[in-house]
């Protein structure tokens, strides 16, 4: 409920107009990032579609490409900023560097970046199906998406088991090889 745009005291409600407005003028990066994945799940079908109709246009439009890759950068370093800290044995899955969250924003940079060019990029909303867009479109090398894909579904995997156990998202780093050196790596050629 924080993460509204109005804050803390805004309505939990806008209108799709508002809603639109909002996105073309003042939606900040990242949560531009966010509606990379969005997607109606429910409701009228006449609402779904113009949803998406302000979904499309947002993430088509033309974008500056060294700004949206500084934003990208600045808000992940600042999510990882405030993680906590744990034992230097253990990899957090999500947060650590070289996991999902570098995931994630890899490929909301990479269909920020290209959906003008490339709006098929659009039509998914996970992160396996993007990357394989990504890829089929020439936007990430097939071996970065295949590498990224792979790393993705072993680090849920993982995080699916230790919140069953109702565990913190951390894995013993022996356990993932050099994936999250891998993740690292990908994301140094990405926003270097």
């Amino acid at each position: 409920m924080r993460l509204r745009p109005s804050g803390k005291s805004g309505p939990l409600v806008a209108s799709l107009d508002a809603f639109g407005r909002y996105q073309r003028v003042d939606a900040w990066t990242w949560e531009h990032q966010a509606l990379v994945r969005a997607r109606p799940v429910a409701g009228d079908a006449a609402l779904c579609a113009a949803f998406s109709a302000v979904r499309r246009e947002v993430l088509c439009r033309e974008r500056d490409a060294a700004k949206l890759k500084a934003e990208v950068a600045e808000m992940r370093a600042k999510m990882q900023a405030a993680q906590p800290p744990h034992e230097p044995g253990n990899f957090d899955i999500k947060h650590d560097r070289g996991g999902i969250v570098d995931i994630e924003f890899m490929v909301q940079y990479a269909v920020l970046r290209s959906a003008r060019e490339h709006p098929e990029l659009i039509e998914h909303t996970d992160n396996i199906h993007l990357l394989q867009a990504l890829a089929d479109a020439g936007c990430i090398e097939r071996a970065q998406a295949q590498t990224l894909t792979e790393a993705f579904r072993r680090y849920l995997s993982m995080e699916h088991r230790l919140k069953l156990m109702e565990r913190r998202p951390l894995a013993p780093r022996a356990e993932l090889g050099d994936l999250p050196v891998q993740v690292a790596a990908i994301w140094d050629q990405t926003f270097s």
